[in-house]
C-alpha cells in the first residue's frame, strides 16, 4: 500500500512539475518538435503536399522564435544567475540565461538560414520537406545541447544534433563527393560518440551520479579526501574522453579531419549551418560542462544534501587547473592549424571550413579565460562568457553571410573554386563590396563586426592575466591569438585580391551578380548587421552579458 502510494505520490508530483515549471519553460523546443511533424505529415498527406515546406518551417521557427524572445525578456534585469535559474524534467535540463541567449540565438539563425536556402534553391520543391524536418530536428538537439544538465540528456542532445547532420552532408543526389562527405561525417562522429559515451560511462561510475551539479559536489568531496591515485587517473582520462566528443563538435584540432572534407562535398547551404548552428551548439555545451564541474554546486543555489560536505572553489582547484589546460591548448593549437592550413585552399568551401576551425580556437579562447577566473574573480568570468556570447552573436551574420555569398555566386558562376571570382568586380562590383566586408570582418580588422569580437575576447585574455589566474597560459594564448589574426590576414585578402586585381576567365559566365534582386537583397541583409555591429554594438553586448550572468 504504501509502495503503491508513493509511486502515486512520484507520479502526481513528476507531472505537476512537468506541466507548471517545465513545459511553459520549453516551449520553442515544442514548437520545434511540432513543426517537425507538421513537415513529416507533408510528406505523408495528399491534401498537404501542396504546401510550401519553407514556410511551413519558417511559420513554426517563428512561433518558436517569439516565446524565446519572451522568456529572455523575463530574465532578470540585474543579471541575477540564481532568481531566473530552473531545473526542468527533474534535473535533465535546466534553463538559466545561457539557455535563453543560445535558444534565441539558435532560432533567429535558423529563421535567416530558411529564407536564405528558399532564395538559393537548395533544396528543391520535392526535397524541401526532408531538408527542413532534418534542420529543425538538429536544431532542436543543438538546444538541448546548450541546455543540458544531465550526462544522459549531454549525449542524447549531441547525437540528436549530429545524426541529421549526416544526412543534410549528403543532400546532393548523385553527386559522388556529397556522398563521400556524408560517409566521412558519420565515420568520424560514430567514433567520437563512441569515445565519448565511453568517457561519461567512467564519470558516472566513479562519481556515482549523472547530474552535472551534484558530479561537482562529489568532484569537491573528492578534492577534500585528497582523492585516491586511481580514480584521479580514471577521472583525468573521462574527461579527455568528453573532451573528444566536443571537439569533434567544435571541430577543434585534433579532431577536424571531417571538417574540409565534408564542406567542400557538401552544399554550401549545408556547410552554413554546420558552421553557425553546430558551433554555437558545442561552446554552450562546452560553457556548460566546464562550468557545471569546475564550480561548486552550492554557488548555483543547489545545497549539498545530507550529510555531504560542501563544495568549495578550493576542493575544485585541481580540476578547474586540468580543464583549463586542455581546453586552452587545444585553442592554441586549433587556431593556428586552422589559419596555416587556410592558406593554400583553392576551394572556397574549403578555405571556410578551415576558417572555421580557426575561430573555433578562438572561441575556446575565451572559455579557458572564463574558466581560469571562475576560481579568482566571479565578474572576470562573467566577462569572458560574455565576450563568447558576443562572439557567437556575430558570427552568425559573418559567417551566414559567407556562405550565402557562395551559395548564390554557385548559381551564378555555376563554380566555387576561387579562381573562377577572378574579375568579379568589373561585372558584379556590389557583391565585391559585400564579400571584403564579411571577409575584413572575418579577420577582425575595425570597424567591423569582428573586430569587436576578437577585442573583446583577447580583453578576457588581458583581465585573466591581470587577476593572475593561469598567467602564463593566459599570455601564450594572447600571443597566439594575435599572431594568428595577422596570418589570417593573408587567405581572406587573397580572395579579393582575385575578385578585383585578376583577370575574368574567358571559360566563365559573364552573368552579373546584382544587388537589386532577391539574392542581392539577402547578401544586403546579412551583410549589413557585420556593419552595424561594429558601430553600435552596445546592444547585442547588453544581451551577451545576460548570458554571461550564469557564471557569476
Amino acid at each position: 500500500m504504501n509502495l503503491a502510494m508513493n509511486l502515486g505520490t512520484l507520479i502526481s508530483e513528476t507531472l505537476a512539475n512537468t506541466l507548471d515549471v517545465s513545459a511553459p519553460l520549453f516551449r520553442p523546443e515544442l514548437c520545434l518538435a511540432a513543426t517537425i511533424v507538421l513537415l513529416l505529415l507533408c510528406r505523408m498527406l495528399p491534401v498537404l503536399r501542396h504546401a510550401d515546406s519553407a514556410l511551413v518551417a519558417l511559420g513554426g521557427v517563428a512561433f518558436g522564435l517569439w516565446y524565446a524572445w519572451s522568456d529572455f525578456q523575463s530574465l532578470p534585469a540585474g543579471g541575477d544567475p540564481l532568481s531566473g535559474r530552473r531545473e526542468l524534467f527533474t534535473g535533465l535540463l535546466v534553463y538559466d540565461s545561457l539557455t535563453a541567449y543560445l535558444r534565441l540565438l539558435l532560432l533567429g539563425f535558423l529563421a535567416l538560414y530558411i529564407v536564405f536556402t528558399r532564395v538559393s534553391g537548395i533544396p528543391d520543391r520535392e526535397d524541401g520537406a526532408d531538408f527542413y524536418t532534418l534542420v529543425l530536428g538538429a536544431t532542436l538537439g543543438m538546444c538541448l545541447m546548450a541546455s543540458a544538465n544531465h550526462l544522459l540528456m549531454l549525449f542524447m542532445a549531441v547525437e540528436m544534433a549530429s545524426v541529421p547532420s549526416y544526412a543534410l552532408a549528403g543532400l546532393l543526389k548523385g553527386r559522388k563527393a556529397s556522398s563521400e562527405a556524408a560517409l566521412k561525417y558519420a565515420v568520424y562522429g560514430a567514433g567520437a560518440a563512441g569515445i565519448m559515451l565511453y568517457g561519461l560511462s567512467l564519470l558516472a561510475g566513479t562519481l556515482g551520479t549523472c547530474h552535472l551539479p551534484s558530479m561537482a559536489a562529489e568532484l569537491a568531496r573528492a578534492g577534500h579526501a585528497g582523492g585516491a591515485g586511481g580514480s584521479v587517473m580514471v577521472l583525468s582520462l573521462a574527461g579527455l574522453m568528453l573532451a573528444v566528443g566536443l571537439a569533434f563538435k567544435l571541430s577543434a584540432v585534433p579532431f577536424h579531419f571531417w571538417c574540409p572534407d565534408v564542406f567542400e562535398g557538401a552544399a554550401a547551404e549545408v556547410g552554413a549551418f554546420l558552421s553557425v548552428a553546430s558551433k554555437a551548439a558545442a561552446v554552450a555545451l562546452l560553457l556548460r560542462v566546464t562550468f557545471a564541474l569546475g564550480i561548486p554546486a552550492g554557488s548555483l543555489g543547489i545545497p549539498a544534501g545530507g550529510d555531504a560536505v560542501a563544495p568549495t572553489l578550493a576542493a575544485l582547484a585541481d580540476t578547474r587547473h586540468f580543464m583549463v589546460y586542455v581546453v586552452a591548448l587545444m585553442a592554441a593549437v586549433t587556431c593556428t592549424l586552422g589559419n596555416l592550413a587556410a592558406y593554400g585552399q583553392t576551394n572556397m568551401k574549403r578555405l571556410l571550413a578551415y576558417s572555421t576551425v580557426a575561430h573555433a580556437g578562438y572561441l575556446m579562447m575565451g572559455v579557458a579565460a572564463a574558466i581560469a577566473m571562475a576560481g579568482t574573480t566571479t565578474g572576470g568570468a562573467r566577462d569572458a562568457v560574455t565576450a563568447v556570447a558576443f562572439y557567437l552573436g556575430t558570427y552568425v551574420f559573418m559567417n551566414l553571410g559567407a556562405f550565402a555569398i557562395v551559395a548564390l555566386l554557385r548559381n551564378t558562376l555555376r563554380s566555387e573554386e576561387i579562381s573562377a571570382y577572378a574579375g568579379l568586380v568589373r561585372t558584379s562590383p556590389g557583391i565585391v563590396v559585400a564579400t571584403a566586408v564579411v571577409l575584413v570582418s572575418l579577420i577582425g580588422l575595425p570597424p567591423l563586426a569582428g573586430f569587436v569580437s576578437k577585442f573583446l575576447v583577447f580583453s578576457s585574455l588581458v583581465e585573466a592575466i591581470a587577476a593572475g589566474a593561469e598567467r602564463p597560459l593566459m599570455l601564450v594564448l594572447l600571443v597566439v591569438g594575435g599572431l594568428n589574426t595577422v596570418i589570417s590576414l593573408f587567405y581572406y585578402l587573397r580572395v579579393l585580391k582575385v575578385m578585383t586585381f585578376d583577370p575574368p576567365s574567358e571559360e566563365r559566365a559573364t552573368d552579373p551578380f546584382p544587388l537589386v534582386s532577391v539574392p542581392g537583397a539577402v547578401v544586403t541583409a546579412l551583410v549589413l548587421p557585420v556593419v552595424a555591429l561594429g558601430l553600435f554594438w552596445s546592444g547585442l553586448y547588453a544581451a551577451a552579458q545576460l548570458a554571461g550572468a550564469f557564471a557569476s
